[in-house]
């Protein structure tokens, strides 16, 4: 619908139609307020979408975004979404080459088969038995945690008593997640995998002092209060398709095409002007939620903008013809590939790949997971694909600041991608080119995006995932009572920048509905 069919002032005016954006329509129409969101893409979704990236190829890939675990049940129940997730039985797979000999660790199956995994690799219970008091540790922190990602911010000292507990505070809160690992695990792979989700899109060393790794750590252990991360069935654009739908029924006008380009605001009411291919206009509004990064709220309102932010990632789809055998023999593709399989991220891997990305250069051995998600899901491909036995594979590389992009970023993403794939090769048994399924055109079904593309085609600053640094998730100077507050009464943060933002959760979205409600709150 174009903005020009509709009233030209609203309740509530939405900038950005991606799903945090979506989640505050849908809580803000279905308390009867009139909303108008404002898209500037052609469709809905941001960068959590379901596209068909390959000519003529029946695969609908979830593109940017592609693992739930942050997204609340409550708001999949209030918003009453149709919409499912499925759990992944393999954790991980980490392949390794000891003593000569190709070799590696399966996480999942079960406990005993999980032991005898790290039994194998490491000699011994010691490792398992670490591995098993350590992510107790952090599911105690996630069951106190999570709860309060959906209620006004707690303070510091709040949240401490909430969780409780000396030993995770300190481990998690207040001491580089390093000195964790390394306290706790002796086994350098084993080290690597625990520390991978403390950098995912997040360009720190494991003893960053300004924790960044911390905070990045923290969002992925806490989701749903257990740190599992699911499948969404259908693709992530199920979950945004779902959300338009939830607030268009309840009476959300939701205009595509439509950039807005100035906020005017005296704090009590606020204009919103925009552009699309029919012209421009203006919608008047009570209230005006940004899901755009907190750079483009700024661009909007002529404030100061914040410090740039910096993604730190490749983003890697593929389709396959087939998955490819592993040099690991003992392990069967179909569970290797089921859970996130990591490549070159043992943890002095880890640390020398920062390093020499630090120091400008691209790392020599790129560290990359990856995972399938059509093991798990297979109703993204056309029925033919499947009966054929093609897979989908993304890939998700670390340490790749955009400051290496910006001399050539297609030659670099390039040579970036040859150098990450030949560390994937060095543990399959044929090579991964030889599994490509190709295009209409006859050419592979394999595409790459750096940073640069993704501020490009997404709008995220510098092409970082979570608009900017994570957040602890507790009150700070300035923050306000939700964490979605600016300096403007009525205009609101609802994107991945605001506190408790990042990953596809809603929870920026969800909080900046309430904000809007309590204010109107007799």
């Amino acid at each position: 619908m174009s903005a020009h069919e509709g009233s030209r002032s609203y309740d509530a005016v939405i900038v950005g139609g991606g799903h945090n954006g979506l989640v505050a329509a849908a809580y803000l129409a279905r308390a009867g307020r009139s909303v108008l969101v404002l898209e500037r893409l052609g469709h809905t979704g941001g960068a959590a979408v379901s596209t068909r990236p390959f000519a003529g190829v029946d695969a609908r890939l979830s593109r940017y975004s592609y693992l739930v675990s942050l997204l609340p049940a409550k708001i999949v129940q209030d918003l009453g979404l149709d919409f499912r997730l499925r759990t992944r039985d393999i954790s991980s797979y980490t392949p390794v080459e000891r003593a000569g000999r190709p070799t590696g660790l399966l996480v999942g199956g079960g406990e005993r088969r999980t032991r005898e995994a790290f039994a194998r690799l490491t000699g011994g219970d010691r490792e398992f038995e670490s591995w098993q008091r350590f992510y107790a540790l952090t599911g105690r922190v996630a069951r106190s945690v999570f709860p309060t990602l959906t209620e006004p911010l707690p303070t510091r000292e709040e949240l401490r008593r909430r969780v409780d507990d000396e030993e995770a505070w300190r481990a998690l809160f207040e001491e580089p997640i390093g000195v964790a690992v390394e306290e706790r695990f002796g086994d350098d792979l084993v080290r690597g995998v625990v520390l991978t989700d403390a950098l995912i899109g997040t360009f720190a060393d494991a003893h960053d002092p300004t924790l960044a790794q911390n905070r990045c750590f923290l969002y992925h252990v806490i989701g749903g209060g257990t740190g599992a991360w699911d499948v969404p069935v259908g693709g992530m654009g199920a979950l945004t398709d779902a959300l338009a739908g939830a607030a268009r029924a309840a009476g959300a006008v939701i205009a595509t095409g439509h950039e807005a380009v100035r906020i005017d605001t005296d704090g009590r009411s606020a204009e919103v002007s925009w552009r699309s291919a029919d012209g421009e206009g203006a919608a008047a509004a009570r209230h005006v939620l940004v899901g755009a990064s907190p750079q483009a709220l700024a661009a909007l309102t002529g404030d100061t903008p914040p410090a740039p932010a910096e993604g730190a990632q490749l983003k890697v789809n593929m389709l396959l013809k087939r998955l490819p055998k592993l040099r690991d023999t003992s392990v069967d593709p179909r569970e290797a590939f089921a859970g996130t399989f990591h490549i070159a991220e043992g943890y002095e891997q880890l640390a020398e790949a920062h390093a020499r990305a630090a120091a400008g250069e691209l790392p020599a051995a790129p560290p990359s997971e990856i995972y399938c998600h059509s093991l798990t899901d297979p109703t993204i491909l056309g029925p033919d694909l499947v009966a054929e036995g093609h897979h989908t594979l993304t890939l998700f590389g670390l340490h790749a600041p955009a400051r290496l992009f910006e001399r050539d970023n297609d030659a670099v993403r390039e040579e970036l991608l040859r150098r990450t794939l030949a560390e994937l090769d060095a543990h399959l048994a044929e090579p991964l080119a030889d599994c490509l399924a190709t295009d209409a055109d006859g050419r592979p079904c394999i595409e790459a995006r750096s940073p640069l593309d993704l501020e490009r085609d997404l709008g995220l600053p510098g092409g970082n995932i979570f608009h900017r640094a994570l957040s602890w998730p507790w009150a700070q100077e300035g923050t306000g009572r939700w964490g979605v507050e600016t300096r403007h009464p009525n205009v609101l943060l609802c994107g991945a920048g605001a506190v408790r933002g990042g990953g596809v959760s809603g929870v920026p979205g969800h909080n900046a509905a309430m904000a809007v409600l309590e204010q109107e709150a007799p």
